[in-house]
């Protein structure tokens, strides 16, 4: 079956916080939703379920665990048990009751910056200190962990790394010796893993996804991994997610903190998950390669005709970080810029901690020739800039 991603959709019709957070004139590429239809057997599976017209409380099926945990062996070599799996309504929910489980008032967590906003609000949210820890951008745009940096982050009361990977916004996939490093030296200092990996199915050419749980059972045992649907499918607004912890007493401790706060998945969100994860694998392969096309047309087009703009290929997500402190905006606030100027809504790049001042975050998940209006508008703004 073929998959029309080139179709723009009115979505300024519906409720979208993307389309409607900015004026009518600005075009939106800022959260992280893409602009495509969800995948046709997913459409189907709500249809039926809206069908039935009773909406009751729900519960997990067994059909799921065992989709979920075959796609887990086959694409990644990790063979789960099902009682480790916890099905959830969001990842941003999931990371915060990690911290809220297993730190407490004064305690520190790990992360590494620039790092996705929820992420670094999570300290604040539980009353809990932030240790970070800065990646290493190389002369060639990408990014690499400083070890040794790394471990100097880690105090006598840091309880926990939160991990994000494939990152947010740099968009490196780590290979698998930097987890193994990064997971030794957690486990040296005691430190607790929960990773977010959110986009896990959102690899390009020559990357391959490493859950750090899949490493070996003493980091698992370690490990609270926390994956979905919704980015990999275009379902955020069903709220479902899966959290892997085969520790029985970490997820006995997990499961205690949810108490009434974070409680069921709805039915919709479960139904639409269940049909992704189960029948949408065609979709994804024919989106993989579409969304590969627009990064390697951003990356040419940035580099051809944005001077003083740097971009580097990222390995996953549909997420570019674009480095803009080359082409000598006003404040070096290229957000604000490009917003004003230009008419187009990024990401500020301050918003996501150490590292991120003069960059913008750029989604591209988008049909084409909604990202080539947005690269010309930009193109155009600081042309006219420098004219």
């Amino acid at each position: 079956m073929s998959y029309d991603f080139d179709r723009v959709i009115d979505r300024r019709r519906t409720e979208s916080n993307k389309w409607h957070k900015y004026p009518a004139d600005v075009l939106p590429l800022w959260v992280a939703d893409m602009d495509f239809r969800s995948p046709e057997p997913v459409i189907r599976a709500l249809h039926d379920r809206v069908e039935h017209g009773v909406f009751g409380y729900g519960m997990e099926q067994s059909e799921f665990y065992d989709v979920f945990l075959e796609r887990l062996l086959k694409r990644y070599g990790w063979r789960v048990s099902p009682e480790a799996i916890l099905v959830l309504p969001g990842v941003i929910p999931c990371f915060n009751l990690a911290a809220r489980a297993f730190a407490t008032a004064g305690d520190g967590l790990l992360l590494q910056t620039p790092m996705y906003p929820p992420i670094r609000r999570v300290p604040g949210n539980v009353g809990l200190s932030s240790s970070e820890t800065e990646l290493t951008r190389q002369p060639d745009g990408r990014y690499a962990i400083d070890f040794d940096r790394f471990e100097a982050a880690i105090g006598p009361r840091t309880r926990m790394f939160l991990l994000c990977n494939p990152h947010n916004p740099v968009g490196r996939v780590h290979r698998r010796d930097e987890l193994s490093r990064m997971a030794e030296i957690c486990l040296r200092r005691g430190l607790l893993i929960c990773a977010d990996e959110i986009h896990c199915e959102l690899t390009f050419s020559g990357q391959q996804h490493v859950p750090i749980a899949s490493l070996d059972p003493e980091i698992a045992a370690c490990t609270i991994t926390l994956m979905a649907p919704s980015k990999t499918f275009n379902l955020p607004g069903l709220k479902c997610s899966v959290a892997i912890i085969p520790d029985a007493r970490l997820r006995e401790k997990f499961v205690a903190a949810q108490v009434d706060l974070v409680r069921a998945v709805n039915i919709l969100g479960y139904a639409a998950s269940l049909a992704a994860y189960r029948d949408g694998q065609p979709w994804l392969d024919e989106l993989l390669r579409y969304l590969e096309a627009n990064r390697d047309f951003l990356v040419g087009y940035v580099r051809a005709k944005m001077p003083g703009v740097a971009v580097a290929a990222p390995e996953g997500t549909y997420l570019a970080w674009l480095d803009c402190r080359g082409a000598g905006l006003p404040d070096d606030d290229p957000y604000t810029f490009f917003l004003d100027r230009a008419r187009v809504a990024l990401n500020d790049g301050k918003t996501f901690g150490q590292g991120g001042a003069g960059f913008v975050r750029l989604n591209f998940a988008c049909p084409r020739v909604t990202l080539t209006e947005a690269l010309e508008r930009m193109r155009g703004a600081l042309e006219q800039r420098r004219g």
